[in-house]
């Protein structure tokens, strides 16, 4: 092709022409990348390299490759690809250019060449788009690390708190889970740290660096749970949002799911939760589309799961696929020698919390703490000793403090109520050596927290049979929740009663 002004690109040396106010530098060159024109400034003219070159002035460029003019220029692979280049920041010498690049074509669409041009203090231009580019890079990144933030694994081995034979084979049997991927079911009483235990399984495995998403079967209602579960597509149901909604399944992908107290799933759903763990895939409500999931399963239950599976209470098959690799987690009372231990990292974390200096617990309040059933497990134990420094002073915790506090604690120098006859003496506690003698030995002795517990397991009862079975009428009746009604039917061994 000659080197001379060529008619098919008039057009766009006419164009650049006009423009020449708005740009740094233009430049044509043909179907081999060889340049045509360039405009007489001498943004594309670096001195140093058109002396290498013997190069005196823009128009000795002319019938040049542009690659021996711009060195690492992008124009063949404009005019090779046919595809535009609108933006794209180069150096060039000592300026710094944002430049577009465009492909030539003519009357018949076939690619004759490509025109490049700068834009005139593009950098200048553009520095507030970049700032405020910049600015949002910057809240995206920080929302994304404090979403992983809050996905991450909260707690690790080194969390489970106690040195007990049974502590030690639940650390040992921790590091193990995290070694396998298979399922694990965390059994045991509520408040022994299920959650916690799941967290250090998580943090124990190769799945660290990815999401631990935590759902509490529980603490969602029913009609709620398979979108919490699976995700909700777009106009779903009436109220749902544009947008899709992923569920648990996705939100963990690549991750952990730690699904807690599994024995309260309804029986429906437990089915589609079988579906998912044996096809690794879920199915948005509302939705056609299967989406593939990666996730690992901890399950956690404060319920006998074989007595349910007996009873018809959850699914068999669902028990199986769950009760791959269970562990059981102690009670406190069946660990007494962490109880120390325990009681003082929980003073050292409310004094903490409180901004109060640390109280240390005296040898007699420990083995009031010692000589306690603890129900509620170590969650119990965190809230007493909240409890102890809310409610008494003193440089240290004493015997004396738990009175009052801890259940069945009465007094130095009293009797628990119970362990005389109602109605031989006044309500409260009889001052040892005072006060009327009861007329008569007791027939059995009890502590107080037996006998509250009879007490509301009886007005349960009567509320139940006065409701005619219903729950929730039941649970107005006697002023609780429907959720909290059922913990304390659970408590009692009334479930199966009331399901049945």
């Amino acid at each position: 092709m000659p080197t001379g002004p060529d008619e098919r690109f008039a057009a766009a040396r006419a164009l650049m022409v006009m423009i020449d106010e708005m740009i740094e530098g233009a430049i044509l060159v043909d179907r081999e990348a060889r340049i045509v024109w360039s405009n007489d400034k001498h943004v594309w003219f670096d001195s140093r390299l058109m002396a290498s070159l013997g190069l005196r002035s823009v128009a000795d460029m002319v019938g040049q490759p542009v690659e021996r003019v711009i060195p690492h220029s992008r124009m063949r692979e404009v005019v090779d690809s046919g595809r535009s280049l609108p933006l794209d920041i180069m150096r060039y010498g000592e300026h710094t250019l944002l430049v577009s690049r465009l492909p030539l074509r003519d009357e018949r669409g076939e690619v004759i060449g490509a025109l490049a041009f700068a834009l005139k203090n593009s950098l200048t231009y553009l520095r507030p788009i970049a700032d405020r580019f910049n600015k949002l890079q910057s809240r995206l990144a920080r929302v994304e690390q404090e979403l992983a933030a809050s996905r991450a694994s909260k707690h690790t081995v080194e969390s489970l708190i106690g040195f007990s034979p049974p502590m030690l084979e639940v650390k040992r049997l921790v590091r193990r889970a995290g070694q396998i991927g298979s399922t694990v079911l965390l059994l045991g009483e509520t408040g022994t740290g299920k959650e916690l235990v799941a967290h250090a399984i998580h943090a124990a495995s190769d799945r660290v660096d990815r999401p631990f998403v935590g759902v509490n079967v529980a603490a969602i209602p029913e009609n709620l749970l398979e979108a919490e579960f699976f995700g909700v597509a777009p106009g779903a149901y009436t109220g749902a949002g544009r947008q899709p909604r992923p569920g648990k399944f996705e939100l963990a992908d690549g991750g952990t799911l730690f699904l807690d107290e599994i024995g309260d799933m309804p029986l429906p759903l437990q089915a589609k939760l079988l579906r998912a763990l044996q096809e690794r895939e879920v199915e948005p409500l509302g939705s056609n589309r299967v989406v593939r999931v990666d996730v690992r399963i901890i399950a956690a239950t404060s319920r006998a799961l074989p007595e349910m599976v007996r009873a018809g209470a959850f699914r068999p098959d669902l028990y199986y696929r769950l009760n791959v690799f269970p562990i059981q987690l102690p009670a406190l009372r069946d660990r007494k020698e962490d109880l120390e231990i325990l009681a003082s990292l929980f003073s050292e974390r409310t004094a903490v919390s409180l901004d109060q200096p640390m109280r240390d617990l005296t040898p007699p309040a420990l083995d009031r703490l010692r000589g306690y059933d603890w129900p509620g497990n170590v969650r119990e134990l965190a809230n007493i000793l909240e409890q102890l420094y809310v409610r008494t002073e003193g440089d240290r915790i004493t015997a004396e403090d738990l009175a009052g506090i801890l259940p069945g604690a009465a007094a130095p120098g009293t009797v628990p109520l119970g362990t005389v006859p109602l109605g031989a003496v006044p309500l409260g506690t009889v001052p040892l050596g005072g006060g009327p003698p009861p007329s008569a030995p007791p027939d059995r002795k009890r502590p107080l927290a037996e006998a509250v517990d009879e007490l509301e397991r009886s007005l349960i009862l009567a509320a139940l049979d006065e409701a005619r079975g219903n729950k929730l009428e039941a649970a107005r009746s006697l002023g609780l929740s429907r959720t909290n009604l059922y913990a304390k039917l659970r408590k009692h061994g009334l479930m199966p009663d009331a399901e049945g």
